[in-house]
C-alpha cells in the first residue's frame, strides 16, 4: 500500500477505479446499461472531446491553459459547413481548417514564449477572436449536405457482439495512440515533461524548450481543428454558438485522468478515462431519470476539488520526500568530510 500511495501512477489508478465502479454501480441498478454499446455510446458522443482533450493534455503537461479550444471547433465546422456547402473538395477543405487550427495554434504558442505572455490572457484573446470570427461565417446554423461527410456520419463499424462505434472514435484512438508515443517514448515528449517541472531547469539542460513549447500550442490548435472536424461528422452541422464550454469540459478531462494542472506530471491515456467518466456520469443521470442535467455539472465539480485536493497531497508528499533526501544526503556528506 506504501509503495502505491508513492507511485506516480496513483492519480490514474484512481481514475481508472472510479470508472469502473461508476460502471458497476449503473450496470447494477439499470438493466441495460451494463451492454458494451452503451460505453461505444459515450466514446461516439464524445469522440470530439477525446481530440480536444489530448491537445490540451500536452498544453498542461507544460504547466499551461489554452482556452480557445471550444471557440476552434466551433470555428472550424463553420468553415467547414460554408465550403462544403460551396461545393469545395472535402479533402481540401479538411486540410484547409487543419492548417488553419495548426497556425493560429504555432502564433498563440509564439506570443507565450517570446513576449512572455500569460497562457491565460493569449487563449483567452483566442477565445474571443474565433467565436467573433465564427459570426463572420455566418450568424446562422449552416447544414452539411456533402456527400462524402453524410456517409462518413453514418458509417458504423462493429465492434464486440453487436456493438458499433463511429468513424470519429477510430481517428480518437488513432489520435491517442500518436499522442502516447509522442509524450513517453520521444524526446519531444520528454521534454515537455522537463519543462512542466521546472522550465529554468530543462533550458540549463540545453532542451528546446522555446521551440518545444510553441509546438505544443501548434498541436493543440491541430487537435482543436480535428476535433471540429469531428464534431461537424457528428452534428452534420455548423453553429456559431457550438461547443461553448468544450474548454472547461477538455480541461476537467485532463485532470479527472490524473495530470497535474502544475505541469510535469500525468499520463495521456489516463485523459480518455477522465473524458468516459463525464460521459458515464450523464448516461446514469439519463438511467436515473429524475435528476436534473445540471446534476452533471455538481458532480463534476465535486470530482475536480477531490482530485485537486489529491494533486496537492501528492505534490506536498513529493516535496517533502525530495526535502527529507535532500538532508540526508547533506548529513552523510558532513559525516565524510
Amino acid at each position: 500500500m506504501k509503495g502505491i500511495l508513492n507511485s506516480k501512477y496513483l492519480s490514474i489508478i484512481i481514475t481508472l477505479l472510479l470508472f469502473v465502479f461508476a460502471f458497476i454501480v449503473g450496470a447494477v441498478l439499470y438493466p441495460g446499461f451494463g451492454s458494451m454499446q452503451v460505453i461505444m455510446n459515450i466514446l461516439i458522443d464524445n469522440a470530439y472531446l477525446i481530440v480536444t482533450a489530448i491537445g490540451m493534455t500536452f498544453v498542461i503537461f507544460t504547466g499551461g491553459i489554452d482556452l480557445s479550444v471550444g471557440s476552434m471547433i466551433a470555428f472550424t465546422s463553420m468553415i467547414l459547413a460554408s465550403l462544403l456547402e460551396q461545393n469545395v473538395n472535402p479533402a481540401l477543405v479538411i486540410f484547409l481548417v487543419l492548417a488553419i487550427g495548426s497556425i493560429i495554434g504555432l502564433i498563440m504558442g509564439f506570443l507565450i514564449q517570446y513576449f512572455k505572455l500569460q497562457p491565460f490572457i493569449v487563449t483567452l484573446i483566442g477565445m474571443f477572436l474565433m467565436r467573433g470570427l465564427c459570426y463572420l461565417v455566418s450568424i446562422q446554423s449552416i447544414s452539411v449536405t456533402d456527400p462524402f461527410f453524410n456517409k462518413v456520419a453514418q458509417t458504423r463499424i462493429g465492434f464486440i457482439g453487436n456493438s458499433f462505434m463511429s468513424v470519429g472514435v477510430i481517428i480518437a484512438f488513432i489520435l491517442l495512440a500518436i499522442a502516447m508515443y509522442l509524450a513517453h517514448y520521444t524526446k519531444f515528449g520528454r521534454t515537455i515533461y522537463a519543462i512542466g517541472g521546472n522550465e529554468n531547469s530543462a533550458e540549463l539542460m540545453g532542451l528546446p524548450v522555446a521551440r518545444t513549447k510553441v509546438l505544443v500550442y501548434g498541436f493543440n490548435g491541430f487537435c482543436s481543428a480535428l476535433a471540429g472536424i469531428v464534431f461537424t461528422f457528428y452534428m452534420l452541422s455548423g453553429y456559431p454558438l457550438a461547443a461553448q464550454g468544450v474548454e472547461m469540459d477538455a480541461i476537467a478531462s485532463v485532470v479527472i485522468g490524473g495530470t497535474l494542472l502544475t505541469g510535469g506530471s500525468g499520463f495521456v491515456f489516463g485523459t480518455l478515462f477522465g473524458v468516459l467518466i463525464q460521459g458515464l456520469i450523464k448516461v446514469l443521470l439519463m438511467f436515473q431519470g429524475t435528476l436534473s442535467s445540471w446534476w452533471t455539472s455538481i458532480f463534476i465539480g465535486i470530482l475536480l476539488f477531490i482530485f485537486i485536493a489529491l494533486q496537492v497531497l501528492i505534490v506536498n508528499r513529493r516535496k517533502k520526500q525530495q526535502e527529507l533526501s535532500k538532508t540526508i544526503s547533506d548529513d552523510n556528506k558532513a559525516l565524510n568530510y
